[in-house]
């Protein structure tokens, strides 16, 4: 997250597509409270670019040459020098095969690359201020697709939730925003935002998505939401 009051929000581009990085380029370039922070071809040269400038976010393709956006997340995930940098992950697929394992990793969410500029560039301020996102038009494709094909690998610290976090918890992992959960549970957005995040800090999430996936990994989909 940047820090100082007034502070650019400092953007690293990886991605093996000269066009894709210069359409990006183009539209951090043209924001006043964005700054390109460096671009890179592929993963080993991304990873080295993040471990020099120490961007606020990094936007990388899941699929590169060298080392692709999975190792490349890996290796930020695992430094704890790297903490404070949020990655968003690119994909030209809605229900890219790596979407579910990125965002487990640690992946602050994912994007297509088609997505309006707006959306991008929304993006980018929603994880440099510490929130997480998936692409609005297929967040619960994308958490019922890939929640479907795995077995449920429960959290080891879910027995430290309590009932209430376990049921909101139920809730964030259908995709469903604070203020959607707390209309059908008839309670206020600051409700639903406590218990989320109590829920983030013992189960240790990173961010909202990886949340999603904790949940969705321990079998708390809707069956123990009402």
């Amino acid at each position: 997250m940047n820090d100082p009051v007034g502070a650019a929000i400092r953007v690293a581009l990886v991605d093996d597509q000269p066009l894709v990085r210069m359409g990006l380029a183009t539209l951090v370039a043209a924001e006043p409270d964005l700054e390109l922070a460096g671009e890179a071809a592929d993963g080993r040269d991304g990873l080295a670019l993040v471990r020099r400038t120490r961007p606020d976010v990094v936007l990388c393709d899941i699929r590169m040459p060298v080392l692709d956006g999975l190792g490349l997340l890996a290796e930020v995930a695992a430094d704890p020098a790297l903490a404070a940098v949020r990655v968003v992950m690119l994909t030209t697929f809605e229900l890219d095969e790596y979407v579910f394992e990125a965002l487990r990793n640690g992946a602050s969410g994912f994007l297509l690359k088609d997505a309006e500029p707006t959306a991008i560039l929304d993006a980018v301020r929603v994880v440099a201020d510490g929130g997480s996102l998936l692409a609005p038009s297929v967040t619960r494709t994308v958490i019922d697709h890939f929640g479907a094909r795995r077995a449920e690998r429960p959290h080891p610290r879910l027995g430290d939730l309590t009932e209430r976090e376990r049921e909101i918890l139920g809730w964030v992992a259908t995709g469903r925003s604070n203020g959607e959960i707390a209309e059908a549970l008839v309670v206020s957005p600051d409700t639903i935002r406590t218990h989320v995040s109590r829920a983030m800090v013992k189960l240790q999430a990173r961010d909202r998505a990886q949340l999603v996936v904790f949940a969705i990994e321990s079998g708390l989909r809707r069956s123990e939401a009402p």
